[in-house]
């Protein structure tokens, strides 16, 4: 079938796959550099079994010529350089009648789970091919086909091998250009792939259009840290939150700030809480077991009233659970999970470009409520990397509230109408005062009266509940009776899902939380005013976000939750099904 009659679409969705060794991830890395290079949008996520390093890995891919946010609903192609234990992916990777398969026959037959979807099947001999030219890899013939297929030029795949493989000499350069070259020459003659509609893809040879950013969630939320003033980060190394500090590590430096890997999570918070009573704006980055071992210090903050961030990058549980898979369920700890009466903000980023501006936003709360302030971001969004516009600066560097030198009577708690009172980096004269756990008066006293312990917990509470955030509090689009209701890495699937919702007739919102914690009544009651129905989406199996909704709001209607654990991610088409069934019941 020639090109000009195969079916066009708005987006191609491929998968490669292949043990440890084969070089999986490198290929999909290389391909969505091509794509950015040639203009495109696009995104790959990671998929790995439980082990800590080598064995079966598969890197998803989907691209696009207008943002995609989340992966589609089914896979268009699947190329495995070899079969070994894929079938372990196979709910990852939905396949059906209209999906192609693409593998080295040398190697085995494709797994009966995904021939039982009826998926065609194009054998391919990687391992020959790349035989027969001395010095190539099987997984760069992977790469060039899986080029071809997706109709990315070929101008594209070769600027940027050639910038990959530099280092390598030119003999190695050669045999790797060769091979893809192999592989694109293949899809050529592969029957019925869809390639993209749309817009003429640019040439190689022009800079991707406005600038576009290939980052990832991870070293999206560490730039954002930086923007937002952050000089200092004590953290010790867990799935999937390590690249924000790997991230962190070199940056800090070059603008006078530094990085120091804790033995444990019980030092890292310690020592950026110290920090921050220093006068230094400090983050630390971990997961849902780093985050539960944080927990009494970060209610040492509260009580002390010390500005921090933790970026919480949450995973699959509870215990270990699923450290490579994304899993939102860590919104009960966030927002409830402090012993005592214990505010803090609780901030969810809602794409991996918002990775910037929300975790920004959270410095900026923190520094300017002297409280704690958890960004929940996920596996999903901390190591998906993306083809992005790039993040506006929101422009938010906050200075927080200081004493003048020499005040008299120094109070560091005192009650003040807005909650806030000055906060003493410690050199200033006459403001000395102690920060610790226990219950204080005014001017930092222990004190274990009951006056004193109220005056405070209505102080802490207080500053929370009266500031000000401003319209950054959740992102509200389109309109109608319906209302979908979530928060983070669904909200890309929820986007897609009225998309399609709205191009059958059905008037339906979204509102898409970024401020969990504290709760906003006044600002939601607006948001869903007039809805008759309200869907709430999450990636959990109890309902997380769904529990505390109804606990903390008034929602209008009908409500229902629709929820399911990780490791699957949730899709359009999942929610489009449930907004369509709804609004014709």
């Amino acid at each position: 079938m020639s090109r000009a009659k195969e079916k066009d679409k708005a987006s191609i969705s491929l998968v490669l796959t292949g043990s440890g060794g084969a070089g999986v991830m490198t290929a999909g890395n290389l391909l969505l550099e091509v794509a950015a290079q040639a203009g495109w949008y696009g995104l790959m996520v990671r998929s790995s079994g439980p082990q800590i390093r080598g064995g079966e890995a598969a890197a998803l891919l989907r691209f696009a010529h207008a943002p995609v946010e989340c992966l589609d609903d089914r896979f268009d192609v699947l190329i495995g350089i070899d079969w070994q234990n894929i079938h372990r992916f196979a709910d990852e990777i939905p396949l059906d009648a209209a999906s192609l398969m693409i593998g080295d026959p040398d190697q085995s037959e494709p797994p009966e789970v995904f021939v039982k979807r009826g998926a065609r099947y194009a054998p391919l001999p990687f391992k020959q091919m790349a035989k027969a030219i001395p010095g190539s890899w099987p997984n760069m013939i992977a790469l060039g086909l899986a080029a071809g297929l997706a109709g990315l030029p070929a101008d594209s795949v070769k600027s940027v091998l050639q910038k990959s493989l530099k280092k390598g000499g030119g003999e190695k350069m050669a045999a790797n250009l060769a091979a893809a070259e192999a592989g694109y020459a293949f899809a050529a003659n592969v029957p019925a792939v869809p390639r993209l509609s749309g817009r003429v893809v640019p040439s190689a040879s022009k800079k991707s259009p406005d600038g576009r950013w290939l980052i990832t969630g991870n070293q999206a939320a560490g730039y954002g840290a930086v923007r937002g003033g952050v000089r200092f980060c004590a953290a010790y190394p867990i799935t999937p939150a390590t690249e924000v500090l790997e991230w962190l590590a070199p940056a800090l430096p070059k603008i006078g700030g530094a990085l120091v890997q804790a033995e444990d999570e019980l030092a890292s918070i310690n020592m950026i809480i110290g920090a921050s009573y220093g006068g230094v704006p400090s983050v630390t980055a971990t997961a849902g077991p780093g985050l539960s071992l944080m927990t009494e210090a970060i209610g040492l903050a509260v009580a002390a009233e010390v500005p921090i961030v933790v970026i919480d990058v949450m995973r699959g549980g509870p215990s270990t659970g699923i450290p490579a898979k994304s899993e939102q369920s860590d919104v009960n700890i966030a927002v409830n999970g402090l012993h005592g009466d214990a505010p803090r903000i609780v901030v969810a980023p809602n794409s991996i470009a918002d990775c910037v501006a929300a975790t920004q936003w959270a410095v900026h709360l923190a520094e300017a409520t002297q409280s704690p302030a958890i960004v929940l971001s996920d596996q999903y969004f901390g190591q998906t990397r993306a083809v992005v516009d790039p993040p506006a600066d929101i422009g938010l560097i906050t200075e927080r509230l200081k004493p003048s030198a020499g005040a008299e009577a120094y109070k560091r708690y005192a009650i003040t109408e807005s909650g806030i009172s000055p906060m003493a980096i410690p050199g200033i004269p006459g403001t000395a005062y102690t920060a610790d756990g226990l219950e204080h008066n005014e001017r930092g006293l222990p004190s274990s009266q009951s006056g004193d312990h109220i005056r405070q917990l209505d102080k802490r509470a207080k500053k929370l509940a009266q500031f000000d955030y401003g319209a950054r509090w959740a992102d509200i689009e389109g309109e109608g009776e319906l209302a979908v209701v979530t928060f983070g890495s669904c909200t890309g699937a929820a986007r897609e899902a009225l998309a399609r919702a709205a191009a059958e007739g059905i008037k339906a919102r979204l509102v898409s939380l970024r401020l969990l914690s504290p709760a906003q009544p006044e600002r939601v009651a607006a948001a869903l005013a007039g809805a008759k129905q309200v869907l709430v989406v999450e990636q959990n199996h109890t309902g997380q976000l769904y529990r505390y909704l109804r606990a903390e709001y008034d929602l209008p209607g009908e409500v229902k939750s629709f929820r399911h654990p990780g490791p699957l991610p949730m899709r359009p088409g999942e929610i489009h099904q449930q907004i369509t069934a709804w609004s014709r019941s």
